[in-house]
C-alpha cells in the first residue's frame, strides 16, 4: 500500500533573520515593550515591497506607505515563540516541535571568571574582551591588542552566545574552531549556552573585517525534532545558511554556506534545479547580523527591498507542486528609541505561497512557531510533538 502523495512535492522554507513584526503580549519582561522591527522600518520611509505585499505580508496588520491587496496570492499571519527567549536558537528550535521552560543563560556583564580562567588554561592563551559587544565594535576596540599579543577576544551579546574573535594571520582559523570546540564542551550544566561562535576577521587596525568563515556550534536538540522526523521518513533536506549549524547537523543530509542574502538567494535558486522534492530551509542573516544589531534603519529598509527584487524571478520558477513559507525567528527592530542593540521578542510574520494553490488565507495568530514545524511534518505524513498544523488551510487548489 503506498503512502498518500503530500500535497507539496517541495517545501522551501525561508527564515528572514530577525524581521519581527509588533512585540509580543509578554514583551514587557524581555524590556521591549513598543518593539516593532518591520513596523518602523515601514514607519521610516515608503519601502519597495511589491512581491511581499502581493504574498500578503502587508495583510498580516498595518504597515505604513504599504497596501495590502484585496486578494493576497499567498496566505498570511504570525506566529508567536512560545518559549521563552528571543534568539536564534529557541526560535528556530520552536519552529522543529521544540519547547523550552527555561531560556539559555544570557551574560550581560561576561562571563564568570572562573569559566575564563578555565578557558584560557585550556587553550593555553589569555583572552580579551569578555563583555557584551557589537561584534565590530569590539574589533575596533580590541583588534590591535589581539594582534600584538595572540590573544583571542572574547564576547557575548543580548544573546545567549559564547563568541570568539580572531584574526586569520594572527590564530589561524582551524586553531580558532579547536579553540571553539573547547568552549562548547565547558560550557554545559548551568553555562550552556545556546551557540558558540567562531569569528574570524582579517584587515589591519581602522579597517578589520569579518570573514565568511564564521562557524556556529549549537548546543545538540532534543529528540524528537522536525529534521529528525523527516530523516526517518527518508526526505531529503537541504540546509542553506546557518541551519546546518543551528540543528547541530541532525537530519541536514546536503547543506551549503551563504555569503550574504543575495548569496543565500542563489543557492536557493540553484536548489530549485537541483532538489526536485523535500525541504529547503534556508536562513537569510544580513537582516539581523548588518543592520538590526547595527541600528541601521535604512540599511535594513534597503536589504528587505533587495530581498523583495530578488523574490520575484524566485517566484516565477517555483513549480505547482511547490509551497514557499517565508517567516522570521524573532524580532531586532533597529528603531534608535530603544537604546539597547539587542533582539527584540516579537510575533514573527508567517506568509505562504504555492502557484498550484489558492492562497488568501487568514492563518491568524499561530500559538506557536511550531505550526510551521507541525504544517511541514503533516505534509510530508508525520507529526512532531508540538504545534498545530494549517495544511489545510494553504492546501486548497
Amino acid at each position: 500500500m503506498h503512502a498518500a502523495m503530500p500535497p507539496f512535492d517541495r517545501i522551501i522554507w525561508i527564515v528572514l533573520d530577525s524581521v519581527g513584526i509588533g512585540e509580543l503580549p509578554d514583551a514587557a519582561d524581555y524590556g521591549d515593550v513598543g518593539r516593532d522591527t518591520l513596523g518602523h522600518i515601514a514607519r521610516s520611509r515608503p519601502l519597495q515591497l511589491p512581491n511581499l505585499v502581493r504574498l500578503g505580508l502587508a495583510s498580516i496588520k498595518p504597515l505604513d506607505h504599504l497596501a495590502p491587496p484585496a486578494n493576497p496570492a499567498g496566505s498570511f499571519g504570525k506566529g508567536a515563540t512560545h518559549s521563552p527567549g528571543k534568539d536564534t536558537t529557541t526560535g528556530h528550535w520552536e519552529m522543529a516541535g521544540i519547547w523550552f521552560d527555561q531560556a539559555f543563560p544570557l551574560y550581560p556583564r561576561g562571563f564568570p571568571a572562573e569559566l575564563i580562567a578555565q578557558f584560557e588554561r585550556a587553550i593555553g592563551r589569555r583572552t580579551l574582551g569578555n563583555k557584551p559587544a557589537s561584534g565590530t565594535e569590539i574589533l575596533k576596540e580590541l583588534g590591535a591588542e589581539h594582534m600584538r599579543t595572540g590573544f583571542p577576544i572574547v564576547y557575548t551579546s543580548g544573546d545567549s552566545v559564547f563568541q570568539i574573535a580572531a584574526h586569520e594571520d594572527v590564530i589561524p582559523v582551524p586553531e580558532l574552531y579547536r579553540m571553539c570546540e573547547i568552549a562548547r564542551k565547558l560550557l554545559d550544566g548551568p553555562h550552556r549556552v545556546g551557540r558558540v561562535i567562531a569569528r574570524p576577521f582579517v584587515g589591519a587596525p581602522g579597517s578589520f573585517r569579518r570573514t565568511e568563515r564564521r562557524h556556529d556550534y549549537a548546543v545538540e536538540p532534543p529528540r524528537p525534532m522536525l529534521l529528525d522526523v523527516l530523516s526517518e521518513r527518508n526526505v531529503p533536506v537541504l540546509g542553506i545558511g546557518k541551519i546546518h549549524d543551528i540543528y547541530n547537523g541532525r537530519g541536514v543530509a546536503n547543506y551549503v554556506t551563504t555569503k550574504n542574502n543575495a548569496d543565500g538567494m542563489a543557492k536557493l535558486t540553484a536548489a530549485l534545479g537541483q532538489q526536485p522534492a523535500g525541504l529547503v530551509f534556508a536562513n537569510l542573516v544580513d537582516f539581523d547580523m548588518l543592520f538590526g544589531h547595527r541600528k541601521d534603519v535604512e540599511g535594513f529598509a534597503r536589504s528587505l527591498e533587495e530581498f523583495d527584487a530578488l523574490l520575484g524571478p524566485f517566484l516565477a520558477a517555483l513549480a505547482p507542486r511547490d509551497m514557499l513559507l517565508l517567516t522570521a525567528d524573532h524580532g531586532c527592530d533597529p528603531d534608535p528609541v530603544n537604546p539597547t542593540t539587542d533582539h527584540s521578542r516579537e510575533y514573527v510574520p508567517i506568509v505562504t505561497f504555492s502557484p498550484g494553490a489558492k492562497g488568501g488565507s487568514a492563518l491568524g495568530v499561530r500559538s506557536t512557531l511550531a505550526d510551521m514545524g507541525q504544517t511541514v511534518a503533516e505534509n510530508f505524513g508525520d507529526r512532531i510533538p508540538r504545534g498545530t498544523s494549517f495544511l489545510a488551510q494553504i492546501a486548497a487548489r
